[in-house]
């Protein structure tokens, strides 16, 4: 353990935001494999709603800066053209 106040925070804050980012990219991933079972299932109009969801939650952590911004893309546009060959 650190004997630094300022390095202790550090150690807190780091902990908090490693946390915080876990829960989203669990969230999103989540989101992702619903989608993919919906696919697998060839169910188009389950897919076509978990699509928009996972969009929605795929966004929401680029926006919190868990993912790179174009990461969000790839992730987005893979998921829409495999929704979109079921279709």
């Amino acid at each position: 353990m650190a004997n630094i106040k300022s390095a202790k925070k550090r150690i807190l804050v780091n902990e908090t935001k490693a946390a915080r980012n876990k829960a989203i990219k669990s969230r999103v991933k989540t989101a992702v494999k619903k989608v993919e079972t919906a696919i697998e299932q060839k169910d188009a109009e389950t897919a076509k709603t978990a699509l928009k969801a996972a969009i929605v939650e795929i966004s929401k952590a680029g926006t919190k800066g868990v993912y790179h911004k174009n990461t969000v893309s790839r992730k987005i546009s893979r998921l829409t053209k495999a929704v979109n060959g079921i279709a």
